[in-house]
């Protein structure tokens, strides 16, 4: 008989995860929680898969140990406790849950949002203290009052839904939602955060955790909500700033707020916010139900079994499913193609974006091109889905943003063997494009929005525009290297002589802030941005 595939299974999960593991036979489960990194050391070699939640770490030592291990099984959404460059360096499939708890958190914040309305826990304690005071606990009803939801993926979606059954008015920000999708979710799309502060009466956040959206409710927007508001963020703790929360609910410009996350968690016992008495917090359970759990615990298991059994990879983070015949033509442009999304995402002119073509000339077309649009379509969504965003549940992404995907299959790849442009259409704001070829085995950017230039995908890119005059070139040489910043490589592509000029640079560092308003206040610097590839 062949010998049974291990699969350890290091973190608390439902019964039913462990049946659904074995059913059909072929794997042996074994259970062993609570395990350290030396004891998971010890005993991960004989494993062929692993299924965790958020307890267990999945370090890079643990990889490298792990010489049989073929899959890593996160049962929930994050997959912060895995290292998932090591794992996929070692050739690991990392698949995570991202539907299995949408319901849940939807209702937990929906929950939340009921609680700062009526004061339901601050009036359980008063009962619970022998009181009997009902002057205190005088609520707001819901209906007719309107709800800013703050991100509209899955969960902010459900939260919605829920809203508009009760009859609320929703307003959404989510720079990626197109119009389109907020039509067919009856939510008024709202360009401008700013704008649908002062016009709501409940706020609801649903946005991943990201440079652009850690404090996104600060001092200064706090102070823009409407007098009376009321808060919810079950989301990603660091989307508010605790401190200008709690100073904006002392003085009663916020009437409430509700918190399942936090910036520290758990927060500290000496925590200023505790003693608030118009706080509701619970301790991080939007995904805490036994129908989450089991659901997260299932999906993962048939996941597992799915790739083990028969090669299929399901919500992976890390890699699509490709046979060999088509790894070897499309390989190559798989990186490449994430580079050049997460590059054109970068100087769209509008993030609200309508369509993606990725057009494909050359050899490429020999083979299946699917697993390129996913990978470009990742990079230039990742923003909108944080980490929750991979190559696999790219297109289900898109879709759900509005975003349609075209490919176009060209026959002449012009001065290259083969070559791949990606264009983003934004909702007549204008469109942008970068053209990519590889020379030798050498991936290249060779054209942005339709400039010739010739610049490396990686690191840090800085794009200038200027007016094609003569001695720019030093003039920005010596600009940035009085900052300190080391120019790698320059590419200069003009229009027409003494019009205007794209100047590519590929730089050691990023320059500071400063270091770039000093380069757009030079008179024939029309602009200057930052790309990170």
């Amino acid at each position: 008989m062949p010998a049974l595939l291990k699969v350890l299974v290091a973190d608390a999960v439902s019964p039913r995860t462990v049946e659904a593991l074995t059913e059909g036979g072929g794997v042996e489960a074994v259970m062993k929680t609570g395990l350290k990194e030396d004891a998971l050391l010890e005993i991960i070699p004989d494993f062929a898969a692993l299924v965790v939640r958020s307890q267990t770490k999945v370090t890079a030592r643990v990889l490298e140990a792990a010489k049989q291990l073929r899959a890593v099984g996160r049962a929930g959404v994050g997959v912060d406790n895995v290292d998932v460059e090591a794992a996929t360096r070692r050739g690991v499939i990392v698949m995570n849950t991202p539907d299995g708890n949408t319901i849940s958190t939807a209702e937990h914040a929906f929950s939340l949002l009921m609680a700062v309305a009526r004061h339901i826990p601050q009036a359980h304690g008063s009962m619970a203290a022998g009181k009997w005071d009902r002057k205190s606990f005088e609520g707001v009803e819901l209906y007719g009052k309107t709800l800013a939801v703050l991100g509209m993926g899955r969960i902010g979606s459900e939260v919605s839904r829920r809203a508009i059954a009760f009859g609320m008015s929703v307003l959404a920000y989510d720079p990626y939602l197109s119009a389109s999708r907020a039509r067919s979710l009856q939510v008024e799309l709202v360009e401008n955060l700013d704008d649908l502060l002062p016009r709501a009466d409940f706020y609801s956040l649903h946005m991943p955790l990201t440079n652009e959206t850690r404090h996104l409710l600060n001092a200064t927007r706090l102070a823009q909500v409407k007098p009376g508001a009321r808060i919810v963020n079950a989301a990603r703790g660091g989307l508010i700033d605790e401190t200008a929360l709690g100073e904006a609910l002392h003085s009663g410009r916020v009437a409430a707020a509700a918190l399942d996350v936090f910036e520290q968690e758990p927060p500290p016992a000496d925590w200023p916010l505790r003693s608030l008495p118009n706080l509701v917090m619970t301790p991080h359970l939007g995904a805490s139900t036994a129908e989450a759990q089991e659901s997260v615990g299932l999906e993962i298991a048939r996941s597992l079994r799915g790739f083990l059994f028969d090669g299929i990879v399901k919500n992976a983070v890390n890699l699509p499913n490709l046979d060999a015949q088509t790894l070897a033509v499309v390989g190559p442009y798989l990186d490449f193609g994430t580079r050049l999304g997460r590059f054109l995402s970068q100087i769209a002119p509008s993030k609200r974006a309508d369509r993606l073509t990725v057009a494909y000339a050359g050899r490429i077309n020999e083979g299946d091109t699917g697993p390129v649009l996913r990978a470009v379509a990742k990079g230039f969504l990742e923003a909108a889905g944080g980490s929750d965003v991979n190559p696999v549940n790219a297109l289900a992404v898109a879709r759900g943003l509005g975003l349609e995907l075209r490919e176009a299959h060209l026959s002449d790849p012009g001065p290259f063997t083969d070559s791949l442009e990606v264009t983003v259409d934004c909702n007549g704001s204008g469109r942008a494009s970068v053209t990519g070829a590889f020379f030798g085995r050498q991936p290249r950017i060779v054209r942005i929005n339709e400039r010739e230039v010739e610049a490396r995908p990686e690191g840090v890119i800085v794009l200038i525009e200027n007016r094609d005059v003569p001695g720019m070139v030093g003039r920005i040489g010596t600009l940035l290297g009085g900052m300190g910043v080391n120019i790698a490589t320059m590419s200069l592509s003009r229009d027409t002589a003494g019009g205007s000029a794209l100047t590519a640079l590929n730089l050691d560092s990023a320059p500071a802030e400063d270091a770039l308003a000093r380069l757009r206040a030079e008179p024939d610097i029309l602009s200057a941005r930052v790309v990170r590839v």
